[in-house]
This record gives structure tokens, sequence and C-alpha cells, in this order.
């Protein structure tokens, strides 16, 4: 991929002007990464000011230390944006604004995506017996539970129904059920960020991205900002069975996350992105093939709170904070070649997940065995901290 202007112009917020932005830079004259603050095309090195975004995010000032950064910026988003989508590693580029904070995930947050669960697991992760099953279930589905709060009296009298009938599921469960889905989508350090590659395994041949919203919390539980999110997903793998949830979402480069974390200020709340609109843009490098989604963060069937509850508590803590997925409404039905055999990824696919208030993340699909090993783990980063904090 190669950049635009109008694609680095994209990467930002509608209203990035008043955007607090913080990102990270890899930088090949340190050998490691620099958190960053991106204010229009000024890229600020925070390093000084906080070595580690998980660092930044546990400060109560953080957003007054952001808005601090000031002077010559040390890059320009136009030179970054370019080298990030060339994937030229030799040169200063986008990461994923996420260090030491722990990536989790949940699940079937929203009705349609609970429907297309129950799907998975009735075809037992076979994309062709998924359209029956999509024709004789989704209906009915629908049109019991589209309004039912989890957890409610309500929800326990449809799901006594389901059982009544043989219809019930254990995605039906935690779609219904007083507990959400939490799952650990990635380990430390392993996101990817802008313009980075995302990786489909061999072992799979029905998958899909997943657009999502994704919460970054301190060590304390309070929601600091929002970013973008693909929580790519093997549908085959988690259809043969749930229990084999760490098989179909953590594998390398599965998690993409990005561009900036905007944190949320006076201006900028946890309400401001209730009701954002997330939109999915897949084109295929191999059949010229567009598929075009939108994920409504409105129709969540659980707050940013309860989920935050969920992860976070007395019963878990992280140390360094955390970033949460909160789930996609996005579950691709449509035809991309067979019919009846639904969507599924190619290599070269260019996805393209945007919102007003959180701008653009841009990825290309590739084949997992493909993909440079991830090597910068937590014992590299602490060398890398050392060394700039000591000059040993």
């Amino acid at each position: 991929m190669t950049a635009s202007t109008e694609q680095a112009d994209a990467i930002l917020p509608t209203d990035a002007d008043h955007a607090i932005l913080v990102g990270r830079v890899w930088d090949p004259e340190t050998g490691g990464p620099r958190p960053v603050r991106v204010h229009g095309d000024d890229v600020h090195d925070l390093f000084d000011v906080a070595p580690t975004v998980s660092g930044l995010l546990e400060r109560d000032d953080a957003v007054d230390v952001v808005q601090a950064a000031s002077g010559e910026p040390r890059w320009r988003l136009t030179d970054l944006v370019d080298a990030s989508l060339a994937q030229a590693q030799d040169r200063p580029h986008l990461l994923t604004p996420l260090d030491l904070q722990v990536v989790k995930a949940c699940g079937v947050t929203f009705v349609d995506s609970m429907i297309e669960r129950v799907i998975e697991e009735r075809s037992a992760g076979d994309p062709a017996r998924a359209r029956q099953v999509r024709e004789t279930l989704a209906a009915s589905l629908h049109a019991e539970i589209d309004t039912i709060e989890p957890g409610s009296e309500a929800a326990a009298r449809v799901k006594e129904v389901f059982l009544a009938e043989g219809l019930w599921s254990q995605y039906l469960e935690v779609g219904l059920g007083p507990d959400p889905e939490v799952f650990t989508k990635a380990p430390v350090l392993s996101s990817v960020g802008y313009g980075a590659r995302i990786g489909i395994p061999a072992f799979s041949s029905w998958n899909n991205p997943e657009p999502e919203l994704v919460l970054v919390v301190d060590s304390r539980g309070r929601i600091r900002g929002a970013t973008l999110g693909n929580d790519v997903n093997l549908r085959d793998v988690e259809g043969r069975s749930a229990l084999l949830l760490g098989m179909a979402k953590d594998n390398n480069a599965s998690a993409a996350i990005g561009p900036f974390i905007r944190l949320f200020d006076d201006a900028f709340t946890p309400d401001t992105v209730r009701t954002e609109r997330i939109t999915l843009r897949v084109e295929g490098a191999e059949d010229g093939y567009v598929l075009e989604d939108e994920n409504n963060v409105a129709r969540l069937s659980r707050s940013f709170e309860r989920l935050v509850e969920a992860t976070h508590g007395d019963h878990h803590q992280y140390p360094d904070g955390f970033a949460l997925y909160t789930g996609t409404l996005f579950a691709p039905t449509q035809d991309r070649g067979v019919p009846g055999l639904g969507f599924t990824h190619k290599t070269g696919d260019r996805v393209t997940i945007a919102s007003t208030h959180l701008g653009t993340l841009t990825n290309e699909v590739a084949p997992t065995d493909t993909l440079r090993r991830w090597e910068f783990g937590i014992g590299s980063l602490v060398a890398y901290l050392h060394r700039s904090l000591t000059g040993g």
C-alpha cells in the first residue's frame, strides 16, 4: 500500500483540531517505540514525559501533559502514514497506540452477532450449512429477543422458551444472561497498528474482520480514551467449538488497534462515542470485490461501564491497564463468489475501519506464516527503556 494526501488526512478524526490524540511511533534512530502526540501533521515525541503510553494514562493529568507538548515536531504525520502503508520498517512508522496494556475483548454484545455465533455453532463452522441454518433460525430469534435486556426477568423467560424448544446455545447464554463474554484477545505488545498486515492462519478457510470500538482503561478501571479495532475472527474454528476460542481469536497480527487513542476530556466523553457509527470497507486485491457495512455502537446490549466492570474489579486487576474491544454488530453474510458460502478473506484484502471521532484504521490481509515474526516483546521493551533512560 502507498499513501496519498487524502489518506494522510483521513487517518484523523473529522474534528481533529479539537482531539487529543496519543499514538506510538517506531523510531529507527533509537531502536524502539516512542509515545507521541498527534496534532494535525505535527507529531511530538512524548518519551521524556512518559516513556510508555500505559504510564501516561496512569497520570491524572494525562490530558494536560499531552496538550502541553509543543515546540518543533519530531515527525510529520504524512511521512509516518506513507512509511506505514509501505510497511517500510527502516523508516519511522506508526505502531498500535498500546504498549503494556492487556488486550481484552467482549463477545456477543449485539443481538445480530449473537445470532451469527449461534449459526456458526449449529453449522459446525461449515459456511454452506450456515446459509440454511440462518434462514430457519435468524428470523425467529430477531422476533423474540431484539429488545430484551440481558440479565433481566424478560431475558430469563426467553431462555426458558428456547430451552423448551431445544434451541438453547452457550452464545445465547452470554447474549441474554447476566454475565457478558470477556476473553483475552492478544498478549501484551502483540497488537498491530495502522498500515500493518493482519494475519490469517493457513488452518482457516472461513474468516472475517470485526470492526469495533475499543475502550482504553487504566489500572483503576477508569476509561481514559477510545480507539478503533479489528478483532480478526476465524469463523470456521470457533464454529467447530467455542472451546477453540483462543485458536480462533489469538494469532499473530490478529488484533489491529488504532490509529490513535483519543483521550477523553471535557468536550469528548464516553457519551460521545456511545452512538458512534463505525464503518467497514473491504477491497479485494485479487478479485476487485468490495464489501461495505457498519457497526452501530448505539445498539450495544450492555453499557461501557458494565463491560468494564465485568473485566476489572476485585476479581481481576490490570496493573498497566487494559484495552477492551466492545464487540461488533457486523456479521458478513454477503456472498463472495460461490452462492451460499458467504464472505471470507483473501490475501491482499485492504480493510478500512473508520468513524467520525476516531479516524481511520487501515490494514492489509496476509497469510500469518508470511508475516514478520513477532519478536519485540516485554523483555525487548524493558531493555529499550533501560538503554534510553540510563544511556546504558
